[in-house]
């Protein structure tokens, strides 16, 4: 058996051994990453908070899940979106709820963190709080409005880039650099083959994650992503241009559409706003009061964006409210809709 003989049977034994142990090499990644999690209970409630990973380096992110177990009947009251987590950039931020055959439901928060240092942090204590409906219970202590579980604090490490005991201590060149030796070609060879065999493998693992990354979608409560959209809309400010206001009220009225067709079913992003506010006029829970406050943003959007009237910051700050009490008053019973990875939550339609 010659020499080429030997190289192409390496060659493709390493391939296969490598495409074959994807799953093993993952397994062993996720054990490594073992994060930190804290647990409390009350009576029907159960509470996990998890933190991965327990070590991070100062860079990397963060995830941070909030889990709660509740029995039949009981109404969960969670957090409001990024409460108690000022210190950290959110990233993204994924809500979930699964109601099972009994009637216990399971709620779910996850948080993607950014640490703005490196050295000693904590997630501050949680608060999840319960209305118990169950016969023959009582529903909240007395001169309470509900019943208050709060998580321990999670205090965890942000390793710094710098390894450890690292000085600023200047030290002396290198000594004088050896003649470089004469390639083997074996070995040269060897090395060519090792390199293919480890690009093609990484190769298949990033298709792989890409291919299951495309098929996530998750579940989102419609208030809750039209409410974070609008959150990062407002979070750089008022505009101050004109092209930046025609810009704002675009985008702004876009995101109060997007959530009328979730939350009311109102599948027309085509229609005018006279077209659109006479739909929604026979929308069911969508009250007097709320088409007339509909209707107020609406028409001041189309004045801006399409009449090219100019407005004050006062008026793009009453806009802003507008579509927030909107937003707010219409919550309750608000739909969960599906979102895949990078879904905004407002798509590519007209204002």
């Amino acid at each position: 058996m010659n020499l080429n003989s030997l190289s192409l049977r390496f060659f493709l034994t390493l391939i296969s051994a490598l495409l074959l142990n994807v799953d093993g090499l993952t397994a062993v990644a996720d054990e490594e990453l073992a994060g930190i999690t804290v647990s409390s209970e009350s009576g029907p409630v159960a509470v996990k908070v998890t933190l991965n990973p327990s070590q991070p380096v100062i860079g990397d992110e963060i995830t941070l899940q909030i889990e709660v177990n509740a029995a039949a009947e009981v109404e969960v009251l969670m957090p409001e979106f990024g409460e108690a987590l000022d210190r950290y950039t959110i990233v993204d931020f994924v809500p979930r709820q699964r109601v099972s055959a009994d009637g216990s439901a399971t709620f779910e928060q996850r948080y993607t963190l950014q640490p703005m240092r490196s050295g000693l942090q904590m997630i501050p204590p949680i608060l999840i709080e319960f209305v118990d409906h169950r016969p023959g219970q009582q529903s909240a202590p007395e001169d309470l409005d509900a019943y208050e579980i709060l998580t321990d604090r999670i205090d965890f490490t942000v390793q710094s880039v710098l390894p450890s005991g690292a000085g600023a201590e200047l030290k002396p060149p290198l000594g004088r650099l050896e003649p470089l030796r004469t390639v083997d070609p074996v070995r040269s060879a060897l090395w060519w083959v090792l390199v293919t065999a480890g690009l093609i493998s990484a190769v298949a693992i990033v298709a792989v994650y890409l291919r299951r990354l495309r098929q996530r979608v998750v579940q989102v409560n419609a208030y809750q992503r039209a409410r974070r959209n609008l959150d990062r809309l407002l979070v750089n400010g008022e505009p101050s241009s004109a092209d930046e206001i025609a810009a704002f009220f675009v985008a702004i009225s876009r995101i109060v559409r997007r959530y009328l067709e979730d939350r009311f079913g109102l599948r027309a992003p085509d229609l005018t706003t006279e077209e659109f506010l006479e739909l929604a006029s026979g929308a069911q829970n969508l009250t007097r009061e709320h088409q007339e406050l509909l209707q107020d943003f609406l028409r001041q959007a189309d004045l801006v964006k399409f009449a090219g009237v100019s407005v004050s910051s006062d008026e793009v700050r009453r806009s802003s409210e507008l579509a927030m009490r909107f937003l707010d008053e219409t919550r309750e019973n608000a739909p969960l809709v599906d979102e895949s990875p990078g879904d905004d939550g407002v798509g590519d339609r007209d204002g």
